[in-house]
Parts: structure tokens; sequence; C-alpha cells
């Protein structure tokens, strides 16, 4: 592993210049890959390895709008594309890709699918860590192991087509063969990470389920919420609120910060944006402290699993899912969002 410096501590992480992908094909040259589940992480990764010369079949239920969109993609049904329970048979690496509350059901299935020395690999340590609740305990005779991309299903694929990739973290759980390690780090390269940074399970799951809930969604869509109610209840237009709230951000900003940090991003902005983001900084960082952990409390309790197993394991899971993401939809601010996307200039007609 290549060491590097991340502000002060040293880390060690995985590079595809010292892995590079013809490593990675000899390490799973005689492996068969299932991907199992074909929703958010599954059709990226698998076309992925697809792509890179790995021998992958899907696994998805049939008659389902994913079965259809797997044959969309090119996976052929009795060749490439299976029930869930004959690929993971057919696999020597199980890519265990189902909804979390998908992975609890079907577990009891899977399991028996499993033989000696294959790999059971999952994208988030949440069903293994939270054993108590999923049921999910692999058997000893198998390797386990995560590869965790930092970003959705869809970034995963933009960014593998346009030869960037997108960074992935890894741990292994379990390593019965001696080849663990490796096999992960292996289809990491072939899922097109940018680099790979060790973790375990526990520390994954923690991270994620606080990013999730935190800074990548639960919190940009409160604050960004609050912001533009404030600009409206104080006589600001519609179209103003919504830019100066998000299309600036997604549009310019983040982008600064993305390229070259927050530093730098400041260092391109006007000296009134400067003074008032410095001077503002620390009391939203201080305001929203306690919230943070309080957050992570309950993620490391299990509360946060407790709940996403329940609300996601109910029949009406996804028309309940559809109203609460209609009211967002169907608010103000993000009607107001879709008519100020409209109006971007690559949207405009010819």
């Amino acid at each position: 592993m290549a060491k590097i410096n991340f502000g002060g501590t040293v880390e060690e992480v995985v590079t595809r210049e010292e892995f590079p992908l013809e490593k990675a094909r000899e390490v799973l040259k005689n492996e068969v890959v299932a991907v199992l589940g074909y929703g958010v992480q599954g059709p990226a990764q698998a076309m992925n390895m697809r792509d890179n010369g790995i021998n992958v079949i899907v696994g998805q239920r049939e008659g389902t709008s994913n079965w259809d969109k797997a044959v969309a993609d090119g996976w052929v049904p009795g060749e490439t594309l299976f029930p869930l329970e004959e690929a993971a048979e057919r696999g020597t690496v199980i890519q265990y890709l189902l909804s979390d509350a998908g992975q609890r059901s079907l577990w009891p299935k899977i399991v028996e699918c499993l033989n000696e020395g294959d790999l059971l690999y999952f994208s988030h340590g949440f069903s293994v860590t939270y054993k108590d609740q999923t049921g999910v305990i692999p058997p000893p005779q198998v390797d386990v192991a995560l590869v965790a991309p930092k970003g959705s299903g869809r970034s995963v694929r933009v960014n593998f087509l346009d030869g960037s990739g997108i960074n992935a973290s890894f741990a292994v759980h379990q390593d019965a063969t001696g080849r663990a390690m490796e096999r992960a780090i292996a289809l990491g390269i072939a899922i097109g990470a940018g680099y790979l940074f060790p973790t375990t399970f526990i520390k994954e799951v923690s991270s994620d389920l606080t990013g999730e809930r935190g800074i990548l969604m639960g919190a940009l869509a409160g604050v960004m919420e609050a912001q533009y109610n404030t600009l409206r209840t104080n006589g600001h237009s519609p179209s103003e609120a919504f830019n100066e709230t998000v299309e600036e951000l997604t549009q310019s900003l983040i982008r600064l910060v993305g390229q070259n940090g927050m530093d730098w991003m400041y260092a391109n902005c006007s000296t009134t944006a400067q003074r008032g983001a410095l001077d503002w900084k620390d009391k939203f960082r201080d305001a929203v402290a306690p919230v943070f952990a309080d957050l992570y409390e309950s993620v490391v309790s299990g509360n946060e699993a407790r709940i996403t197993l329940d609300a996601n394991s109910q029949p009406d899971y996804r028309a309940k899912l559809e109203e609460e993401l209609k009211t967002i939809r169907e608010s103000e601010m993000w009607q107001a969002g879709a008519a100020v996307r409209s109006l971007r200039p690559e949207n405009w007609k010819k």
C-alpha cells in the first residue's frame, strides 16, 4: 500500500498504479462474480467489471423492472442473467448488493448457496455489523469482505466512463482462504475505484449512515430549506431564493471545492464573500455540532438500523416513500428548481 499524508495523518491506501487492472484480472481470472441485485449499486459495478474483462453474471428477481433493466443493459437471461438463488449458486464471488432490508429477508436462502472458499462481498457494512437485527451471520468457510464506493451507483458508472473512477473503502471481515484481501482489492480495482482506503465493517457503516443523514443528504436538504424559506419570508422571489441557495452552490462553488479545496474556493470568491463566510462558518459549525453528536450516537447504538429495517420492510414502503418524495418534489423550492434547471443553456431549444 502507498503511504499518503492526509492533513498530518499518514494513511495507507491502494492506488491503481501499484495494483493495476492487469493484476486484478489475474487475481480474478478463475472467479465467477455474481452480482445479486440490480438496483442502486448493482448495475454500475456489474457493467464496470464486465467492461474490464471480468467474468460477471447478474442475479435479479424475475418479472421486476430491474430484471428488464438488466436485459436492456445487455445481460442475457440463462447466460449472464439469472434468478437470485441460481446466480448465487453459480458464483464464486457473491456480491450481495440488495437493499439492507432485502439482504435480511433473502439471507436464509442465499446462505445455503455459499460454498467453501467463496467470497461474500458487500458494499455496505450494515448487514454484518447489525447481525442481531438482520440475522446475516456468514458461515466460517467463506471469505467476507466489502468494497464501498463513496458515491451513488450512477456516479460509479459515470466516473468510470469518464476514466476518473470514484474512491472506495475496503475491509476484510473474515479470511477463510488467505486470499480475502487480494480478492477484495482486485474487485475494487475492477469496479473502477479511483483509490481504495482500508476500513472495517463497523467504521464503514458508522461513517456511511452518519454521512447520508448528515452533510451528504439530510443536513444538506435541511439547511437549503432553512435558507430558502428565510429569503422567501423576507420578500425574495422564488428564482432569487433558489439561485442563491442551490444553483450557485451546485453549478459553481462546490465545483471549486472539488477541484482544489475549501480554501481555494474562498480565495476565488469576492472579498465580501470571503469575510462573511469566515465570520459565519464557526457559528454554523457550533450550531450543528450537537445534532451530529446525537446522530452519531443513534447510528452506533443501532437505533438508525432498527428504524431503517422496520420502515423498509413494510409492504407499503414504496408507496409511503413516494408520498414523502412527492412532498419534496412539489414544494415551492424544488418547483422553482425545476424551472431554473430548464433555463440552463444546455436545456435551451436549438
